[in-house]
């Protein structure tokens, strides 16, 4: 994939309001994130195998820092830190189906959130929410892709190690 979302690539497009609106209220969209993927019943081994507070911390980090992951990360930043998340829920024995769900929730959370708090009056402030579930729906597309990399990774490394 060669699309570019380096620093700057899209500088100003994000409305900093509805930035803002979702880092100060990360906290609860993470609790609230939680308490979906529990009541889902599709996360079964998701939820057995990986501390719920390791979960709430990565759904938090994404919530919290948003900003920065839309505005300045570059992909190979969302490629180290995602590859990484792959890899460990693989280590942890967690189906990938149930990684991809999660991620996915994360996204869907998110998108829930803003049609429910965004309010806007302008076409400019549309296009500014629109813009932002464009950059965010990017940036989970990757998230998804380099998760599975990592995952792949760990999984050959395993019947390597296996067949050795």
């Amino acid at each position: 994939m060669s699309v570019d979302i380096s620093p700057g690539s899209h500088h100003g497009l994000l409305s900093s309001h509805l930035v803002r609106l979702i880092e100060t209220h990360s906290e609860p969209l993470a609790a609230g994130l939680l308490a979906r993927v529990r009541g889902c019943g599709r996360c079964k081994d998701l939820l057995e195998r990986v501390p719920e507070e390791e979960l709430r911390q990565r759904v938090f980090e994404i919530y919290s820092h948003l900003g920065e992951w839309l505005e300045t990360a570059s992909d190979s930043e969302i490629e180290r830190r995602y590859t990484k998340i792959g890899e460990h829920r693989a280590m942890q024995g967690v189906p990938f189906s149930q990684v991809l769900l999660a991620i996915l929730a994360t996204k869907e959370h998110l998108w829930d959130y803003m049609d429910k708090e965004a309010l806007f009056d302008r076409a400019f402030e549309l296009y500014q929410i629109v813009d932002l579930f464009h950059h965010a729906g990017r940036f989970f597309d990757r998230a998804v892709y380099f998760a599975s990399i990592g995952y792949e990774r760990f999984q050959a490394a395993r019947r390597r190690a296996t067949a050795a």
